[in-house]
């Protein structure tokens, strides 16, 4: 199944847009994976388990997992999510970037190694970067394109451009998306420039990161970014859901129950503002 088929399925049988960023962090783990010889791949499934029904997509960040040596771990979190709940979407979130034979085996890396169904890239090097996942014909990319930091505007939004940068690269992977394998990365915090980017590549799906923690507001992304469908979206949330309470002292029950909570809260909202609409 190609990806955005399996997406367009995920939403409709979910009904949400709901993406759980999956960003273990060992400081905030429930004390009782201190013990564990896994304890990123336990908390994990542990957060999956509770949220699958809220949810369409799960995106683990790989620096995460690698930065402490667990990218088997990371490896057998998407083989659990991928058995266990197969219509949900698996994003590797690596904001990979690089030419010829490199980009080659990142590519191999985020489809054979992990077997993600999408990863996330910079386009900065151009297509020559990012044909070498798109020669995968059943998986996606999803580019960098107007992302949610405030450090950003500087290159994706200067005033000074005739055209600025994030426009630019809208129009350039809308001319990519031959085949429907291509996203794009739409910070909710610039629900303006989230607009525009719609007006530009049409019913491409967004992956929006920016609610909560950051600041983005869930009305403006919802009112400027669904597609004539009203979906579109996967609106992306890591840190409220995987430690809604923040204390690693609670017990694993107590962790996942909140983080259900809050997946399903957070989904409901979602929902209501589009049937609002």
């Amino acid at each position: 199944m190609r990806i955005y088929q399996k997406l367009t399925a995920a939403w409709q049988q979910q009904n949400s847009l709901l993406c759980i960023g999956l960003d273990p962090d060992a400081d905030k783990l429930p004390a009782y994976f201190s013990k564990s010889k896994q304890p990123y791949l336990e908390f994990c499934r542990m957060i999956v388990d509770a949220t699958a029904p809220h949810a369409c997509a799960f995106k683990p960040q790989a620096a995460h997992f690698a930065a402490k040596g667990r990218e088997q771990e990371l490896q057998l979190l998407i083989s659990y999510i991928r058995t266990n709940y197969p219509k949900h979407v698996v994003i590797l979130d690596a904001k990979r970037g690089d030419i010829g034979s490199t980009a080659a085996y990142y590519a191999e890396e985020a489809f054979e190694r992990y077997a993600a169904d999408a990863v996330t890239l910079s386009p900065y090097l151009g297509y020559e970067s990012v044909a070498p996942y798109l020669a995968y014909g059943d998986k996606g990319i999803i580019v960098l394109c107007r992302t949610s930091n405030a450090d950003s505007s500087w290159l994706q939004n200067d005033s000074r451009d005739a055209e600025p940068v994030f426009e630019k690269v809208a129009r350039r992977v809308a001319q990519w998306n031959t085949d429907g394998q291509c996203m794009l990365v739409a910070g909710a915090t610039y629900p303006e420039e989230l607009a525009r980017i719609r007006s530009l590549v049409g019913h491409m799906p967004l992956l929006v990161p920016g609610i909560g923690a950051q600041g983005g507001d869930l009305a403006q992304v919802i009112k400027h970014g669904l597609d004539e469908h009203k979906t579109g979206l996967l609106i992306s949330s890591s840190r409220g859901i995987l430690y809604p309470a923040n204390d690693p002292t609670e017990s694993c029950g107590a962790f996942e129950m909140a983080s259900a909570n809050a997946a399903k809260s957070l989904k409901s909202q979602i929902n209501d503002l589009i049937n609002n609409l």
